[in-house]
């Protein structure tokens, strides 16, 4: 079967392209989301027997908001040494200092690069290292422009208020979120809104499909996805040597905006992924990993050559 062939059969219902297909995550071991674990939900209604529907429901808000802020408290740390290695990693230039053998040759072999995929890799890369600043007026500007695009017949909130939880914040304040994914994360939610608005509205309010009662926080997700694509496409390295990541240079080469728009097809792609598995907010770190998991191998298909190639890009609506 040819590479196109398989993607006519791929479809918002069976989004890996088998039934059921059972995820292998061997090689993924050093992947280490900061994302969600098992729970075991028996053992919890177990222990809440005998309170009344009230106390039940709270105590199912508090689990979630303790879930979400380990989340961040471990998507926080992995940026930070992912920083750490744009900066001192075998791809920086300290880091191709120490591992330059005597003979004068790298023991790395990079892939060339076109002085325009050079140039576009280096102004990723710079948009990766800007942190989310809640005190600048630029990344509080383009907060609001977020809300403007995802409400905009609502009056703006401010910057700290109850109403940001509605778009799937942790708290009343979302600048504490963004600490975990960098001020990029921000920038692929504001593109994601203005490139696909049908697909982020959709997507916003959950309209597709049979939901869980327990939901992923819209918000808090978008920035994994930002994380995940980092890890995923290898740009950490000086130049990515990964198979996604190589796919990904070519990508960069035709389309600046590669990330952002691989951004909103990787959203797209696990949130059919979501409804797919019928999963619930627990099960998030394993939905996740297999949109990875699908998205490296639509990556490696051979007649893929832009964006627009890709299975999943017509799961959005455009």
């Amino acid at each position: 079967m040819t590479s196109r062939n398989l993607r006519r059969r791929l479809h918002h219902g069976d989004v890996d392209g088998k039934v059921n297909e059972h995820l292998n995550t061997s090689g993924m071991e050093d992947l280490n989301e900061p994302l969600l674990g098992h729970h075991d939900r028996n053992d919890k209604h177990s222990e809440v027997r005998g309170q009344n529907l009230e106390d039940l429901w709270d105590n199912e808000r508090r689990m979630v908001q303790l879930h979400w802020t380990f989340v961040f408290s471990q998507l926080i740390a992995q940026w930070a040494q992912w920083l750490a290695n744009i900066v001192i990693g075998p791809g920086s230039l300290l880091g191709r200092l120490i591992s330059f053998r005597s003979d004068g040759q790298n023991k790395n072999t990079m892939v060339s690069l076109s002085p325009l995929q050079e140039a576009r890799l280096k102004y990723l890369k710079q948009r990766l290292e800007i942190p989310f600043d809640g005190a600048c007026t630029d990344h509080q500007d383009a907060l609001k422009q977020l809300w403007r695009l995802a409400y905009p017949s609502r009056e703006l909130p401010p910057l700290k208020s109850e109403l940001w939880k509605e778009m799937g914040w942790q708290g009343s304040d979302p600048s504490t979120d963004f600490r975990g994914g960098g001020f990029i994360s921000l920038e692929n939610l504001i593109y994601f809104a203005k490139k696909y608005p049908e697909s982020f509205q959709s997507l916003l309010h959950k309209k597709e499909g049979r939901r869980a009662e327990w939901e992923y926080p819209f918000a808090v997700a978008g920035i994994n996805i930002s994380f995940m694509l980092a890890q995923m496409l290898d740009l950490q390295s000086g130049k990515p040597n990964s198979v996604s990541g190589i796919r990904f240079l070519e990508l960069l080469g035709k389309d600046e905006m590669a990330f952002d728009n691989l951004y909103c097809i990787a959203f797209q792609m696990m949130d059919a992924q979501w409804l797919a598995k019928r999963a619930s907010y627990m099960e998030f770190n394993e939905v996740l990993k297999s949109t990875r998991t699908q998205l490296e191998r639509e990556l490696a298909l051979e007649d893929v050559s832009s964006f627009k190639d890709l299975p999943a890009y017509n799961l959005l609506d455009r």
